[in-house]
């Protein structure tokens, strides 16, 4: 029996509609059923957004598996017969998938525990209390929660479509010869140390005159000295205006090319050339949602739109998109409206990050090019350049560099900024440490352990 075009749509009521199954917007899910709320969570795609999916799981699995090569390669360097290793690439994304297929379930099973009401479809925004599904189904909540992430971009370019962008590249089951990165931001340096590190030759065209610009300088320089010395070929202050077929490959034209020379040729180009909010398609202008010149939801410090009742967290408001800011913002927004804490509001300031390069760079608080541009003579800095143990003992050319930007006379510390091996893992301590004001001095009272490269933080003078 057909249904009828023109019949009312089936109705249901909650506490709280999230439009997103991203890491945000799952964390304010889970809150917020915490506090006791109805809640219903519409996500059409699987379970995690881009993190669990094409972003921070995936890109680390990736990476894990560059480094176990780079240290095999150390290892035959010390003396142990250990030929080249060669990867089963459909080895190394089952392994992959299988892990991913994993949380899926894992965000399954806790949906349906804590009873909160998944429902694979889209969602359009009516009013500040209705949202319709693609499915027919129409909700009347108390709040909705917009929290659907960003998409990468692809730029508007003669021949863009013989690229892929950032996604594409976990639909690869072998590393390409020749690869062309096409961007100088986060995304763009992660693969271009993943795919070297797995078997690719590798350049990266930049528009700027170095890689990651929002990043202190003198260590984003120590880093393309790593990355140059790992074999990846950097074009700084290159902008690409086209990309051509030719003999079925792909020719990358760009500013930087030898007069008269031709266009290497490439198996593989993939742009990293930023990404863009998802707030398109779901009636957010039309119900008076606010939208910003870059596509962001606009919200204000307690994650409110323009539109009461509405809220917005993650990429999808173009603040700082990082998977664990869209999950503090979330619980802190549900604290804030079910959990008794009207004041509870994410603070955007000091947040710790880590580019997965190779080495991993992570940094936390001012640059020394920003506290210098806001403290003046105030500041002072202190740094610590070596080669970690490992790569020492094998002779190999990698350095890292670790620095605290520090300001007035008690030399606050302002900013840390790690590259080199285990960075990710050493800066989470040293971020609570900033976080509640430390001194230098202070870390000079701790004593160090011995023999670490985490020890240099508390030895630098």
């Amino acid at each position: 029996m057909s249904q009828r075009r023109d019949a009312a749509p089936v109705q249901a009521g909650f506490d709280l509609v999230v439009i997103g199954g991203g890491a945000g917007g799952l964390a304010a899910a889970f809150r917020a059923a915490e506090h006791g709320a109805r809640v219903a969570l519409l996500e059409p795609r699987e379970l995690g957004g881009t993190c669990v999916n094409t972003g921070c799981v995936p890109k680390k699995a990736m990476w894990l598996a560059a480094d176990l090569a780079g240290k095999i390669a150390l290892a035959a360097d010390l003396g142990f017969e250990a030929p080249p290793p060669a990867l089963d690439w459909e080895v190394l994304v089952a392994h992959r998938q299988r892990y991913i297929g994993n949380i899926h379930a894992s965000y399954r099973r806790r949906l349906d525990e804590a009873g909160i009401a998944w429902m694979p479809c889209r969602g359009r925004l009516l009013d500040a209390h209705t949202v319709d599904t693609d499915s027919g189904m129409r909700l009347r909540t108390g709040h909705v929660l917009v929290a659907t992430g960003g998409r990468p971009l692809r730029p508007d370019m003669p021949g863009a479509e013989l690229g892929g962008v950032s996604d594409d590249f976990f639909d690869l089951r072998q590393a390409p010869a020749r690869v062309a990165i096409v961007g100088g931001g986060y995304v763009a340096v992660e693969l271009a140390g993943v795919l070297q590190g797995l078997g690719s030759r590798v350049e990266v065209f930049a528009r700027g005159p170095r890689l990651l610009s929002e990043m202190d300088a003198q260590v984003v320089a120590q880093l393309q000295e790593d990355m140059r010395a790992q074999g990846v070929r950097l074009h700084l202050e290159a902008p690409v205006h086209a990309l051509e077929a030719r003999d079925g490959r792909v020719r990358v034209l760009q500013k930087g090319s030898l007069e008269g020379a031709p266009p290497d040729a490439f198996d593989t180009v993939l742009f990293a050339t930023g990404r863009r909010p998802n707030s398109d398609g779901m009636g957010l202008e039309e119900a008076g949602v606010r939208i910003g010149e870059r596509h962001q939801v606009e919200v204000d410090d307690y994650e409110n739109t323009s539109l009461d009742g509405v809220y917005a967290v993650g990429d999808v408001t173009g603040k700082l998109a990082l998977t664990p800011v869209a999950i503090a913002a979330a619980r802190r927004l549900m604290d804030r409206l079910f959990g008794g804490r009207p004041e509870a509001r994410l603070d955007y300031d000091q947040v710790a990050t880590v580019v997965f390069s190779h080495p991993p760079l992570g940094t936390v608080g001012l640059t020394e090019e920003r506290a210098r541009a806001r403290h003046g003579d105030a500041v002072k800095v202190f740094t610590a350049g070596f080669r970690p143990m490992l790569h020492a003992l094998a002779d190999s050319p990698r350095r890292s560099l670790f620095k605290l930007v520090c300001v007035g006379e008690e030399e606050r510390v302002a900013g840390i900024h790690l590259l080199g091996d285990a960075a990710d893992e050493i800066l989470q301590g040293f971020a609570v440490a900033l976080k509640l004001g430390v001194t230098r001095r202070q870390l000079e009272d701790t004593v160090a352990i011995h023999p670490t490269s985490a020890e240099e933080v508390v030895l630098m003078h």
